[in-house]
């Protein structure tokens, strides 16, 4: 399929929410990232969108709606997006995740010419891909798909073995990482707003994420404490960072009240200096229960921290099962306790540049943002294996 090029090709990305996360942050990327004369945008949040994060995109010509879906079927949505569709006359639909594809038999109905379809992770309620009814309507929503992007292995496994999508019509784009703002630290790098720890001496444990179920922040509190009331050698040194809101921080919050370790953690919120952050941490801890390709985790890598992260999903094949990170099992306070200890203690003798080398060489953005605009305009041809693989 090959669309006119006469005009820039109108993509219309469909998501359940546009607001801070990983998904949300790709789509982000492709907006500002793909050439201006061949693309124009349109972003439609089945749900909300938020106007902060919304802010990130750069370019001026580019609508957000938000549809205000209710919990529950979608059908009832179905009149609007398809008058929607027809309004907006897209040359691609971009749905992102199950609830953006149930949407697929609108998009086809309304004519859609490219309708692309993006598997980016589970959410709790199908780790693994293990929930039968999931697994039902994307093979019930399929046929309606013209083409499939899988971001991580687990999803492209499930995409191919599970849902019977052809090879012929799948496609393996993981995320990318912008290389230049992502960077090691500098000396004369200056801390971020409001940051309230010392560079030097305090050693920073940091996080980056939504603070769902899925992301298992908690996980990493427990540590913490663990950690802060063994009173081994260091502790008194070490601070935590834990950047992004969401349902469980409440939880997160009074956990910390509970233990009277205020003054050694800071919740910094929803924030959009996420480089700058990621430069003042002395650690960065993936504690997710499900992963496909974590944006968080490739920037902390382009950064050259030491990095610990739940051995689920795409993580090993991230760290190359290890050797750029420590892998630690899902749900263990100790191990990762433990570990966090064990990273202290080699703080000053660590090389995290390899991993930073490996980001560059695998997942570069400019790799990326090639495949999404053949793919986009009709042009790419099938491909299983990730981009710059190795």
């Amino acid at each position: 399929m090959r669309l006119s090029v006469a005009k820039p090709c109108h993509v219309v990305h469909l998501v359940y929410r546009f607001a801070t996360g990983g998904l949300e942050n790709v789509i982000v990327q492709l907006i500002n990232g793909l050439p201006h004369q061949s693309f124009r945008h349109t972003v439609v949040a089945l749900t909300e969108a938020d106007p902060a994060f919304a802010a990130r995109i750069t370019r001026p010509d580019v609508e957000v709606i938000s549809l205000n879906k209710r919990p529950g079927q979608p059908f009832g949505l179905y009149p609007k997006v398809y008058r929607l569709l027809r309004r907006l006359k897209p040359d691609v639909l971009h749905s992102c995740n199950l609830a953006a594809m149930e949407f697929a038999p609108m998009a086809a109905l309304a004519r859609i010419p490219l309708r692309v379809h993006a598997e980016h992770g589970w959410d709790v309620g199908e780790l693994g891909g293990s929930n039968a009814r999931y697994r039902f309507l994307r093979r019930l929503y399929k046929p309606f798909v013209h083409e499939f992007i899988a971001v991580a292995e687990p999803q492209r496994d499930y995409l191919l073995n599970q849902i019977g999508v052809p090879a012929a019509r799948l496609h393996f784009i993981p995320n990318g990482v912008d290389i230049e703002r992502f960077r090691p630290r500098q000396d004369d790098d200056a801390p971020p707003a409001g940051f309230p720890f010392r560079q030097g001496e305090h050693w920073v444990i940091g996080t980056i994420g939504r603070q769902a179920l899925v992301k298992n922040p908690l996980l990493l509190v427990e540590a913490f404490i663990q950690l802060v009331q063994s009173n081994a050698p260091g502790t008194a040194d070490m601070r935590l960072v834990m950047v992004g809101e969401g349902p469980l921080h409440e939880a997160i919050a009074q956990r910390i009240a509970e233990v009277n370790i205020a003054d050694k953690v800071w919740l910094a919120g929803v924030r959009a200096d996420i480089p700058e952050l990621l430069r003042a941490m002395d650690c960065f801890v993936l504690p997710s229960l499900s992963e496909a390709t974590s944006c968080t985790l490739q920037e902390a890598m382009a950064t050259g921290l030491p990095i610990i992260a739940t051995q689920v999903g795409g993580n090993a094949a991230l760290l190359k099962n290890g050797r750029y990170g420590s892998l630690i099992p899902s749900e263990d306070t100790s191990a990762l306790a433990a570990e966090l200890l064990k990273q202290y203690g080699l703080r000053a003798e660590g090389d995290h540049l390899a991993a930073r080398a490996s980001i560059i060489q695998r997942y570069g953005l400019d790799d990326v943002l090639a495949r999404y605009a053949a793919l986009f305009g009709g042009k790419l041809q099938h491909q299983t294996q990730p981009v710059n693989s190795v």
